[in-house]
């Protein structure tokens, strides 16, 4: 059985996929702590389900079959492996939206990552698994920095630098309400480096406070 949040369908909303129709996942529980986060209701289940029973959930939601595992951290309960494949084996297109902070080993390839590195402003900023580095593919996995402010801006360029990371499926997305948008990209536009920035398109279609979308 797998902890749940919950599950619904909406628009992606935050990676190389969004606007698009798109199921989710949602997991209950995280081993970090960030001071941002919009998810707390996520750290205790509101239900239990098997696998099929997900599925099953998700096939009367809709036929669509972009799929995204998200939480919460989905990597911290044993079954999410177990999911990710069955997903595949039902032909979904799955993302997997994770914190870093747990070995991204046991992935298989088909499986889109979208890995978070957390940044001084987060509190979190020593959980990022170096080793992950080698499991993430630049041609088709992002590797995501949330930002609060400057400091966490110029502390992301000092990351790349030290890992040689060039490629382009960097993502720097602003906190909600915290650091603007207008900002941000002026310091990219500064930097004239190969990064994306992303907005969470859902909290400007709806209420940012709104759950299940």
């Amino acid at each position: 059985m797998i902890d749940l949040s919950e599950i619904f369908f909406s628009i992606q909303g935050e990676s190389a996929f969004s606007g698009l129709p798109c199921l989710f996942i949602r997991l209950a529980g995280c081993n970090l702590r960030c001071s941002y986060c919009d998810t707390t209701y996520s750290y205790q289940a509101t239900q239990k389900k098997s696998i099929t029973e997900i599925i099953d959930t998700i096939k009367s939601l809709s036929d669509c079959k972009l799929v995204e595992i998200t939480g919460g951290e989905p990597l911290i309960q044993k079954e999410t492996i177990v999911l990710i494949h069955e997903l595949h084996q039902y032909g979904y297109q799955i993302l997997l939206e994770t914190n870093g902070s747990i070995s991204l080993d046991d992935i298989s390839d088909y499986a889109h990552k979208i890995v978070d590195v957390k940044c001084p402003g987060s509190g979190e900023s020593t959980s990022f698994l170096l080793s992950n580095l080698e499991r993430i593919n630049p041609a088709t996995d992002e590797l995501k920095f949330v930002l609060c402010d400057r400091h966490d801006f110029d502390w992301s360029l000092s990351q790349l630098d030290k890992w040689n990371w060039n490629a382009a499926n960097v993502v720097f997305s602003p906190v909600y309400g915290l650091l603007s948008p207008q900002l941000l990209a002026e310091w990219i536009l500064e930097q004239n480096r190969p990064i994306r920035l992303q907005l969470q398109l859902h909290k400007y279609i709806w209420h940012p406070s709104t759950r299940g979308v």
